[in-house]
């Protein structure tokens, strides 16, 4: 197969797709026309050639990826033009306080607290709730090895609920569905067939380079790394989590680069489980779904090569440069 350096994230009635220069956002407009935006990407990465290093790579990435995340979160509202929705990404009045005595634009400092409020919520989710849950089993079991083990599922376990609970809710319930028909299009660019809705319809929703699957593997290399430094007590068992939490991010972004590029058995049954853990994730989309993301596509690989001037399509709608956008 073609292999394939773009991926994407569902947003709001949409998909964001990054090419390595570029990233395209399609959202289905409540009139039910498809709104598309594109702009050029840079990472730091580019700017340092140390930073490009294995592992350090993907701790930059994993911190890119959040602020594009949120940016996207954004942006997807506002095209959506849902005033519920805009109303949450409204900067409050202690991030307008921020803004005036940093001199840094207010959409910045949203964008640096939404990041702040996502880690913080994460490290109790994933680091204190598990690592103090397994405290209660230490009497039990002496072994410092099987007592990371242990809290790394109970972690999983933590993960794998929280996914549950919210897939319960419609409008999340609709972005696993457009996170299914990212991975769709994906699949049919590497199958090498033209991208239609025909084409992107049969293939599968799981894909090995899936951001769950890469949170299953950093779950994974946390419980090898972690089972190094033994059983402290709690609270430095809380911080050398919350610091070895980018070198672990970077190892599992070693794994999942690896596994995008190997077609090799013993890849296949690593990735497995992630793949399974993509069932949560992700849902069968519709056939309009499917259209915005292949838009998204199209219109991140369009810019990446250059094309970043406005673009007609046969149902009038089209896409924006980078200036208006």
């Amino acid at each position: 197969m073609k292999k394939c350096n773009v991926g994407g994230q569902a947003v709001l009635e949409g998909v964001m797709m990054k090419a390595p220069d570029c990233i395209a956002i399609a959202v289905r407009r409540g009139d039910g026309t498809i709104e598309v935006v594109k702009e050029k990407s840079t990472s730091i990465k580019d700017r340092h050639k140390i930073l490009g290093l294995p592992v350090i790579r993907g701790m930059i990435t994993f911190f890119e990826t959040m602020v594009i995340g949120i940016k996207t979160l954004m942006t997807s509202a506002e095209l959506y033009g849902d005033e519920e929705e805009l109303e949450e990404y409204q900067p409050s009045k202690f991030e307008n306080f921020l803004s005036d005595k940093t001199g840094k634009d207010v959409e910045d400092v949203m964008i640096g607290t939404a990041l702040v409020f996502a880690l913080l919520f994460a490290i109790l989710l994933f680091v204190i709730i598990p690592t103090t849950v397994a405290s209660f089993l230490r009497q039990r079991i002496e072994s410092d090895v099987l007592m990371n083990v242990v809290e790394g599922l109970i972690r999983l376990a933590v993960f794998i609920i929280y996914i549950i609970s919210i897939s319960k809710i419609e409008d999340i319930r609709r972005v696993f569905e457009y996170h299914g028909a990212e991975h769709k299009t994906i699949h049919c660019y590497e199958h090498e067939e033209e991208l239609t809705v025909e084409n992107a319809r049969k293939y599968t929703t799981l894909h090995p380079r899936c951001g769950t699957a890469f949170l299953l593997i950093v779950m994974v290399v946390s419980i090898v790394v972690f089972s190094f430094l033994g059983w402290q007590g709690i609270w430095m068992r809380i911080l050398t989590r919350m610091l070895l939490l980018p070198v672990i991010s970077g190892i599992a972004y070693e794994i999942i680069k690896w596994a995008g590029k190997s077609d090799s058995k013993f890849m296949e049954i690593i990735m497995f489980p992630g793949l399974m853990l993509q069932k949560l994730t992700t849902k069968e989309p519709d056939d309009e779904q499917l259209e915005v993301a292949i838009e998204a596509f199209l219109a991140a690989t369009k810019c990446d090569e250059g094309e970043i001037d406005n673009v007609e399509h046969s149902d009038g709608y089209h896409l924006q440069s980078p200036t208006e956008a």
